[in-house]
């Protein structure tokens, strides 16, 4: 985790936001929700965690398959979290325990997100 100084694109004061434990997957894919929650897929964690601003553990979803992907919001009100899932890699007995591996799952209501940032392309 970094400091930013958004007039300057700086990052400084670098430190660890989250150290996960044995037991949890690996981070892969993220969203940050209007409260500054960080919501990140644990992939072969068979879940979505959100993260308070301090890295405390505020809110776990667990899912029916090993490996999330990423999430995001959408929706009318950027309110529902969609989960992406991966199939790849999963042997036959793995797929047969977990069927809906690589599916996309939806959490209505989970919490309020925010708009993409709009991103200018200089050349």
């Amino acid at each position: 985790m970094f400091d930013y100084d958004i007039d300057t694109g700086t990052p400084s004061n670098r430190r660890v936001f989250v150290e996960l434990k044995n037991d949890a997957g690996y981070p892969d894919g993220s969203t940050v929700d209007a409260q500054g929650y960080l919501w990140n897929a644990e992939w072969d964690g068979g879940r979505v965690v959100r993260y308070d601003p301090n890295g405390r553990i505020d809110r776990v979803i667990s899912l029916p398959v090993p490996n999330v992907t990423c999430c995001a919001f959408g929706g009318p009100t950027l309110s529902d979290l969609y989960i992406t899932t991966a199939r790849v890699g999963l042997s036959a007995e793995a797929l047969a325990a977990a069927p809906l591996s690589g599916s996309l799952f939806v959490v209505p209501n989970a919490a309020q997100g925010l708009a993409d940032t709009p991103f200018k392309l200089i050349r």
